[in-house]
């Protein structure tokens, strides 16, 4: 049976599934900069742990779960039975898939792609600008992606536009900084094949 704390606030546009638990000091359906009413809408059987932030125009499905004091932005698209953990950050304009598990203190930026059934491990980062201070950069930013079934050791970080193949394997600690094929073992820094995910 859902719950909803007398300390969460959740905005008027905001819809939720049945048996939805949203704990203390939640803020849910924030309202962003240029918001023009689109609507949140959060699947059944969610579980949002206290202090979780979760703006405007997120279409979350059924299972979602969060760690305490995650934030997620505007405008994403998110699928069913996503976990996302403690002190984790999606930006907006992310779509993930089906299944994703994203581990605690984990950085997903805007325009990223997590595909079906990935997974990010503790303190992970994966970034989408390649020349920060560039003028107009924030017109260029380019998210990786992680196909299907692909895992992210912790504290490896993906540069912009990277592909990470299905199934494939980044080891942890690993600086990717080009496409990672299908199916591959990837280490160090930067990346580099080290073998092949049999199964």
């Amino acid at each position: 049976m859902g719950s909803i704390a007398a300390t969460a606030v959740v905005h008027p546009n905001v819809s939720l599934g049945e048996d939805v638990t949203i704990e203390d000091f939640c803020i849910v359906g924030v309202p962003f900069q240029g918001w023009a009413g689109e609507a949140t809408f959060i699947g059944s059987g969610a579980v949002i742990r206290s202090h979780t932030v979760i703006y405007a125009g997120n279409r979350i499905g059924r299972g979602f779960q969060t760690g305490h004091k995650v934030n997620v932005r505007e405008l994403n698209v998110i699928g069913d039975d996503v976990s996302i953990g403690t002190h984790s950050i999606v930006e907006h304009h992310v779509t993930i898939g089906n299944r994703v598990r994203i581990h605690s203190q984990a950085f997903v930026p805007e325009f990223s792609v997590l595909e079906d059934e990935a997974w990010l491990g503790p303190n992970v980062v994966l970034t989408n600008a390649r020349y920060p201070r560039e003028p107009g950069v924030k017109d260029r930013l380019e998210g990786p992606v992680v196909r299907r079934n692909a895992k992210v050791g912790a504290n490896a970080t993906l540069l912009p536009g990277v592909v990470v193949g299905a199934d494939a394997l980044v080891g942890a600690g690993s600086v990717v900084t080009r496409d990672v094929p299908e199916r591959a073992i990837v280490a160090g820094n930067p990346a580099r094949p080290i073998g092949t995910v049999h199964y």
